[in-house]
C-alpha cells in the first residue's frame, strides 16, 4: 500500500493530499530515509512523521486497504 493511503486509511494523518503534501515536503521518513508518497508501506516499517511540535514515530503492525475507524490504531504501534 502507497504511504500516503497508509497514513490516510489508519487516521495518522486526516486526509490523503496532506499526508502526500508532507511527503513531497520531507516531513515523513522511514526507516530514517525521506520517503516519497509513492513509498510501499510493509510490516515493520519504522514511519516517522514531523508535522507541529513533536515528532510521531510509529512501527507498522498491519497493511489493509479498508480499516473501520475503531480498528485504525491495531495497525500501528507509537514508539516515540
Amino acid at each position: 500500500m502507497r504511504l500516503d493511503k497508509y497514513l490516510k486509511v489508519t487516521r495518522l494523518i486526516k486526509r490523503r493530499t496532506v499526508a502526500n503534501e508532507a511527503c513531497d515536503a520531507g516531513r515523513v521518513t522511514v526507516n530514517d530515509k525521506v520517503a516519497r508518497a509513492s513509498y510501499d508501506v510493509k510490516v515493520g516499517d519504522v514511519i516517522t512523521i514531523s508535522l507541529g511540535t513533536r515528532p510521531i514515530t510509529v512501527k507498522v503492525l498491519g497493511v489493509n486497504e479498508v480499516v473501520r475507524k475503531e480498528e485504525a490504531a491495531q495497525y500501528y504501534e507509537v514508539i516515540g
